[in-house]
């Protein structure tokens, strides 16, 4: 049981109360929930307290958080609460997470996430939707593709993996292989309906071909960078036949980039409304 990171508590001030209370559950030292406000969402207030821990330097980068189960005794909230505000975490590059590793703190990095042009609200709306059904689809056909795939289909996949590497650093087209990756994958299942779907979306499933905000954000390489290392993981669970871990790193990948987007819708309809407020 982790007590405390880089030698410091994470959590300021606990209250008596707090601290009986995590100390009845067996909760590691020093991380104890603060009480949660109901009129907010609980991922939010979880988001809220994580981040602003790492914006005091409580947690710094390099440090690694709690374990999901540790974070739900702490906070008294659900696992899909948790799993949520890690994901909002990740969107907004605070944290990266390794499944079967942990969830560490990143290196803030100047320039933020890509900012959405109001006008491009209503195409967020349907790649956002376009999201939704890739998280269901893609994660379940990684899972089967660890199981199924042939030593042929994983090479495709690594060729895939090595020409979008390549690309990002001459700023190439990664596009092509990032679509070619996920379409292996549907294709390994040994399930033609998989394929069929990814084919017929085509690469206007990759939320860069619509949303010209991703595309220039994208240039500086680090956006890209990372979502080759999300791929890394999800290609290493299926060349060593696990399941479940490439369905978790499937499902982590797709959730960053939902979130990502929505959190920059979120911040778009407030430039919008205040433009049209007299």
């Amino acid at each position: 049981m982790m007590s405390s990171v880089a030698g410091k508590p994470l959590i300021h001030e606990p209250t008596v109360k707090i601290a009986a209370e995590a100390d009845a559950h067996g909760l590691p030292d020093g991380f104890v929930g603060r009480p949660r406000q109901r009129a907010r969402g609980l991922a939010h207030g979880l988001v809220d307290d994580l981040s602003g821990r790492i914006r005091d330097g409580a947690l710094r980068p390099g440090d690694k958080l709690p374990t999901e189960s540790e974070i739900m005794r702490a906070f008294g909230v659900s696992r899909t609460v948790v799993r949520e505000a890690l994901s909002k975490l990740q969107a907004a590059e605070l944290v990266e997470t390794h499944h079967g590793v942990g969830t560490f703190v990143l290196q803030p990095r100047a320039g933020g996430m890509f900012r959405l042009d109001p006008g491009e609200i209503a195409t967020s709306v349907d790649v956002l939707a376009v999201l939704e059904l890739r998280i269901s689809l893609e994660t379940e056909s990684a899972g089967l593709a660890a199981s199924r795939r042939t030593e042929e289909q994983l090479l495709v996949m690594r060729q895939a993996l090595d020409e979008f590497e390549r690309n990002v650093g001459v700023a190439g087209d990664t596009v092509a292989p990032d679509f070619r990756f996920h379409l292996q994958i549907a294709q390994s299942t040994g399930n033609p309906y998989f394929a069929d779907i990814m084919s017929h979306l085509g690469t206007t499933i990759i939320p860069r071909t619509r949303i010209s905000a991703i595309r220039n954000f994208e240039r500086g390489g680090a956006y890209l960078s990372r979502v080759n290392r999300e791929h890394e993981e999800i290609y290493a669970a299926i060349a060593r036949r696990d399941p479940e871990s490439a369905r978790a790193a499937m499902r982590i990948h797709l959730t960053n980039s939902r979130e990502r987007l929505r959190m920059a819708q979120e911040e778009a309809q407030k430039v919008a409304a205040g433009a049209a407020s007299p």
